[in-house]
């Protein structure tokens, strides 16, 4: 079986760093024709297709902030301008902004819904439309959570977006079954990206330790990796996973009922 994605055109938001920047360098060990960075650091993105060059990638990116209306849209613009279409797509732009039933606000919703569920929706909506243009086939993999199920207490809008987008992530693929386009999810767990560092160690006051506490809860004796989830992402992108669509992948360290 091989997996490749030889001759397709990708795009990968949240590429500056995590699982976006993981699944770039994926994508571009796979042999894409051509890769897209977006992410709100222009900067990270340049240091990742910097990066990316060593694989003989073609990489265009740009700086969009995706909790921006009108970012999206602009995103598929760019992409098809730069590469004149875009056959697979990877949500994995998201916010871990903690917000309970108790403590949550507008605003804090509202920003957690654009970010995590309108921006993912409109990309596929504009890669969609561009592959059903073309009579194309494609492939789009968005990065949902464990959490989407029900999520901690104070993790409850974010699990909201995430459940929301593993709907749409199923609606799509059923929508799209006939024209060869096939949209899938990943359900993951707890990883240790930058954002998560940040978040444990600084916003939640845990400290540089946290990461070795946290370990010891798990069945691995570690977090998740981000190339981990990116070896997955590739997989459900490439060909060698059809004629699978909507279909949500748990890359969790427990069993969801056990």
């Amino acid at each position: 079986m091989m997996v490749t994605l030889a001759g397709k055109v990708a795009l990968v938001t949240g590429a500056a760093s995590g699982i976006g920047r993981a699944t770039a360098r994926q994508v571009a060990s796979s042999e894409a024709e051509a890769i897209f960075l977006t992410d709100r650091s222009g900067d990270g993105c340049a240091a990742v297709a910097d990066e990316l060059a060593a694989y003989g990638a073609n990489v265009a990116f740009g700086a969009f902030d995706l909790a921006d209306p009108e970012a999206a849209p602009r995103v598929v613009s760019a992409v098809t301008q730069a590469f004149g279409r875009v056959d697979a797509l990877v949500n994995a732009a998201g916010l871990t902004t903690r917000a309970s039933f108790e403590d949550c606000t507008v605003d804090a919703w509202e920003t957690l819904f654009s970010l995590n569920a309108r921006a993912p929706f409109v990309l596929v909506q504009g890669v969609i439309r561009d592959l059903k243009r073309r009579g194309a086939p494609g492939a789009i993999v968005n990065v949902l959570s464990i959490n989407a199920y029900c999520g901690a207490p104070e993790l409850a809008i974010y699990s909201a977006t995430k459940g929301a987008l593993l709907t749409l992530t199923k609606n799509a693929a059923n929508a799209c079954l006939a024209d060869g386009i096939r949209v899938n999810g990943l359900n993951l767990g707890w990883a240790l990206t930058e954002a998560e560092d940040r978040m444990q160690a600084d916003t939640l006051g845990k400290g540089p330790d946290w990461v070795k506490a946290a370990a010891r809860t798990l069945p691995l004796g570690r977090l998740l990796e981000p190339d981990e989830a990116a070896r997955q992402i590739v997989f459900m992108l490439s060909d060698a996973s059809a004629p699978m669509s909507g279909v949500v992948v748990d890359l969790e360290q427990r069993v969801i009922g056990a």
